[in-house]
């Protein structure tokens, strides 16, 4: 089987896309430790809302298979290096919106803590402003990917 370079594209917008994933989640999982720490040192149970807050920059990948299939279903039709593009490019957005989705719940994180749980509302608000950054990448390369 040979790899060309539109597969290439596909492979990037999910490894891309997850190797963001992996870095928010992680951002977001150290961030929730300390917040649990806090509670734990204050005598309190430690919130489950933290893990949640820890799982936000795993939908990135979700959108990274989405463009996978997106340029998989593309080949022969669309150009290969447009493909490519997409993929990386796409990829890049995604994952970049993840690590700092993860950045942004890990602040969250420690704020829900200190503030018994107030402000869970803006903290999922801001977490959402971050994630349309993917949301508005995936959509605007299907439409181009459609239209190559």
């Amino acid at each position: 089987m040979d790899l060309d370079i539109g597969t290439m594209g596909a492979a990037a917008a999910l490894g891309l896309a997850a190797a963001g994933s992996a870095l928010g989640t992680g951002s977001a999982a150290q961030g929730a430790v300390g917040a649990m720490k806090k509670s734990l040192l204050a005598g309190k149970i430690a919130p489950t809302m933290l893990t949640t807050f820890s799982a936000f920059p795993l939908s990135q990948t979700i959108y990274g298979i989405v463009l996978l299939f997106t340029i998989l279903n593309a080949q022969g039709t669309a150009a290969p290096g447009a493909l490519f593009g997409a993929g990386l490019f796409g990829g890049l957005g995604m994952g970049f919106s993840a690590w700092y989705q993860g950045r942004v719940m890990a602040a969250a994180s420690d704020a829900f803590v200190e503030t018994d749980g107030k402000g869970t509302a803006g903290y999922i608000l801001l977490a959402g402003i971050v994630e349309s950054v993917a949301i508005f990448v995936l959509a605007m390369l299907i439409v181009a990917i459609g239209q190559a």
